[in-house]
């Protein structure tokens, strides 16, 4: 998936819990979708997840449900469409398999939209944008945009895609650590101008830590776009889902969703 799903799956944010790959769905053979055909809204929405990428999708040592963004929002949507959701946890590489083979209805586990995808996956709208952004100090003022880094000290953390790109600016710092913590530990310290990070790792170090003195600033040196997968043949039930999250976002539910696990609302 990405360099940084598994630095969140190892700990690295400091608030990161115990993750689990037993419980809930397991990883045992599902049961055949309840939807009985390829299109339309089940009664109950069986969803594939792979429950290791906190804050979209994880689960905390004792408790019996999984939680985290995707988890929150999948529920709201299925509570939109009038449909139960049961939630199977699937190793990563296995949800469009498992997607095609009618074992689940739904996939949603900070899934990039791509092309390759499509080939296999009918997308949703995109819910989440993700990529590379900064947090500086909150009365900084000379850094706005990754343009106004040259000059200044970056702090990243080591082996990400964030490091890589920030490498890529002609005259900047580059202060490589071992975990977001250090990262914020540096900038708070004023041994580092900047953090450059994935969007949900900063946003959910934020909100979790409870940081008050930093600031997130809206340009972003990458994006992509994460969105819902079901079957390549089941554009009804994708358009069931569209309009559901449609209703989400005009309703005020999506950003209280997305205030719990990131802070605010949706940028």
């Amino acid at each position: 998936m990405f360099q940084w799903k598994k630095l969140l799956v190892t700990g690295a944010l400091c608030v990161a819990s115990v993750m689990t790959l037993v419980g809930c769905g397991g990883q045992q053979a599902a049961a055949p979708s309840s939807s009985g055909s390829s299109s339309g809204a089940p009664a109950t929405l069986k969803v594939g997840s792979a429950i290791d990428f906190a804050p979209f999708e994880f689960q905390d040592e004792g408790q019996k449900e999984y939680q985290g963004f995707d988890m929150d929002l999948i529920r709201a949507i299925g509570k939109e469409m009038g449909a139960e959701v049961e939630i199977q946890n699937i190793g990563f590489d296995g949800l469009i398999p498992a997607l095609q083979a009618k074992t689940v209805d739904v996939l949603i586990s900070g899934m990039t939209i791509n092309d390759e995808r499509k080939q296999n996956v009918t997308f949703s709208d995109p819910y989440y944008q993700s990529g590379l952004t900064m947090v500086v100090r909150k009365d900084e003022q000379a850094i706005q945009k990754f343009q106004d880094l040259k000059g200044h000290k970056v702090a990243v953390q080591i082996g990400t895609t964030s490091a890589n790109e920030v490498k890529k600016i002609e005259g900047v710092e580059v202060k490589e650590f071992n975990t977001p913590a250090d990262c914020f530990m540096e900038l708070k310290t004023g041994g580092a101008d900047a953090v450059v990070n994935d969007r949900p790792v900063s946003e959910y170090f934020i909100t979790k830590s409870g940081q008050t003195d930093v600031k997130e600033l809206p340009d972003m040196l990458t994006a992509e776009d994460y969105g819902i997968a079901v079957a390549k043949d089941n554009k009804e039930l994708a358009d069931k889902i569209n309009a559901a999250l449609k209703t989400l976002k005009e309703n005020g539910e999506y950003d209280k969703i997305y205030a719990k696990w990131f802070g605010g609302a949706k940028k």
